[in-house]
């Protein structure tokens, strides 16, 4: 389901796929600002039932300011300011210095309903207003995933802002457990977790053994820390953030999988959030542990255009001289690698991929349909093809790394804090045979994505998780931004979200099969309508619809 506004290989690669308190009143000062009381579970508490309006929960709240004032410390932090870079090697780090950002720790208890016990630390970062005399306030970032880091991301806001971000503190933030917060490894022998059943009975039996291994692993080395990894905690991380920013509101630009997380704020924490924009939205229906679920026909639709685009280019990549052409080439490849691993690249960089990892592969190039993301595609087919020939397949340093992030235990805190977040958010069958059948039926229909959008997950294994799914009753005034092929988190999500939230309004992008939109696709019609509401904080008076100028 869910990507992100992916700046390097190691982002685009790691973000595949991809969830009531009183109001508030002061700055992080007061003890009923501090957050609620939280109950054994974990849950806020606010004295009112789960069926409470806004307004009986800020009356409930009253009885919970004795206990409030447990996070009042973490509210109440002073943040030490600094240069963001930690080393000489830590080259993104010194982009940040250069571009006058800064970085800081934020304290936040590991479990919520026990906030003398241990803490950890998430990482953010703040390019400061320098147009203060006009200053908005502070906009937090969230670049999806689950799990994809925001530190660095700043300056490239800004950029897309233009003139308006003089006027915002802009903070990036690593949420827990990811990037430069608290780390989490479980140390996996792989990066990810996302694979597809294959073509045959054996293949998924690999399959189910694999992600059980994975599932014990993370038992195994983080047993006491997974229940604290849940997009509920981060959203309450959020709050602190807030805080201990001195901000009686916070702004909010989320994509992806970040949209999920906003939602969840604007439910816990209703009077806390000012201007908002979740660009590629996901509903809290389109959100389970298996986060490619539902996500075929939009990816086979983005397939078929790219496979035109690449017939059209026969000379350059040899796939075919028209879309059907194309098509089959992948049906070979698929058939090649499922009677045995196709052999790529040369010593160092060999890998030997199967069919539970080229359609992964396929699904990750479809994210976005300019030129250079078709050309990058286009390459690694090539690569398959020839190695399901036979033929020896060269790399470039790209696919290499891609490779190198996905199927090695290069760097496997991403997919493991992502796999976390998605057993955490909801609960799995743990009916194998389930897995199976759900896997053969969408075989009959969608035969490249369906085994990968169904396939077993860790989370089969996983534990109950302890909080149950965020619940929309609360109405909150958002700009939702979507376009209308997006392959990773629908139109029909970005629509249902709106029709959840009746004061929010849906900014379309049409005829584009793009996922994440604002100052990243360049459509300057959908990035105009985000600043002006960024700039005025007042919403469009009814959906808008942009056209896709490169369509």
């Amino acid at each position: 389901m869910i990507t992100s506004r992916a700046v390097t290989y190691r982002t685009a690669a790691a973000a595949l796929v991809l969830a009531g308190l009183t109001a508030c009143t002061g700055a992080g000062s007061e003890a009923t600002d501090a957050g609620p009381e939280a109950t054994s579970s974990g849950r806020e508490d606010t004295g009112a039932g789960p069926e409470a309006t806004v307004a009986e929960r800020e009356a409930a709240a009253g009885k919970n300011a004795a206990g409030a004032v447990r996070l009042g410390r973490f509210y109440d932090q002073r943040l030490a300011w600094g240069k963001c870079a930690q080393d000489s090697d830590d080259t993104t780090g010194r982009d940040l210095d250069k571009a006058g950002v800064q970085c800081a720790n934020v304290t936040v208890p590991l479990d919520y309903a026990a906030p003398q016990g241990r803490t950890i630390t998430v990482a953010i970062s703040r390019l400061q207003a320098t147009d203060t005399r006009r200053r908005i306030g502070s906009i937090l970032l969230n670049n999806g995933g689950p799990g994809v880091p925001a530190l660095q991301s700043p300056p490239d806001v800004r950029a897309a802002m233009g003139e308006l971000g003089a006027r915002y503190d802009i903070i990036g933030f690593d949420p827990r457990f990811v990037g430069r917060s608290t780390p989490l490894d479980c140390g996996w022998p792989i990066g990810n977790s996302i694979f597809s059943a294959g073509n045959s009975r054996a293949s998924f039996d690999r399959q189910v053994e694999l992600q059980k291994s994975l599932a014990d692993k993370c038992r195994t080395t983080n047993a006491s820390v997974l229940p604290h990894i849940n997009t509920r905690n981060t959203a309450r991380d959020m709050d602190v953030i807030r805080g201990a920013l001195d901000e009686r509101k916070i702004s909010y630009l989320g994509y992806s999988y970040g949209t999920y997380l906003g939602t969840v704020y604007t439910q816990m924490f209703p009077g806390r959030f000012d201007r908002m924009v979740l660009d590629g939205a996901v509903a809290p229906s389109s959100y389970s542990p298996q986060l490619l679920k539902g996500l075929e026909p939009e990816n086979e639709l983005a397939l078929d255009a790219w496979a035109t685009w690449a017939a059209e280019r026969d000379v350059t990549y040899s796939l075919g001289r028209t879309r059907g052409q194309v098509l089959a080439t992948i049906d070979r490849i698929m058939s090649a690698s499922g009677r045995r691993p196709l052999t790529v690249g040369t010593a160092p960089d060999v890998f030997r991929i199967d069919d539970t990892q080229v359609p992964l592969l396929l699904f990750m190039g479809l994210s976005d349909d300019k030129d250079a993301a078709r050309e990058a595609l286009a390459e690694q087919v090539s690569v398959l093809a020839k190695a399901a020939d036979g033929q020896p397949a060269a790399l470039s340093a790209e696919f290499a790394a891609v490779l190198g992030i996905f199927f090695t235990d290069e760097d496997t805190n991403l997919g493991t804090v992502q796999t976390a977040l998605a057993c955490a958010d909801g609960t799995s069958s743990r009916d194998i045979e389930q897995y199976w059948r759900d896997v053969e039926a969408s075989r009959r229909t969608h035969p490249l994505f369906g085994p990968l959008a169904n396939n077993i997950t860790p989370c089969a294994f996983w534990k109950t998780p302890p909080e149950k799914p965020i619940q929309v009753r609360d109405d909150a005034a958002i700009l939702i931004v979507a376009a209308t092929g997006d392959p990773r988190t629908t139109y029909k999500s970005s629509s249902e979200l709106h029709r959840l939230l009746p004061s929010s309004k849906l900014l379309t992008l049409n005829g584009a099969n793009r996922h994440a939109l604002y100052g990243q696709y360049g459509n300057a019609c959908i990035d105009r309508t985000v600043n002006q509401y960024l700039t005025s904080g007042k919403l469009p008076t009814r959906n808008e619809t942009c056209e896709n100028q490169g369509a």
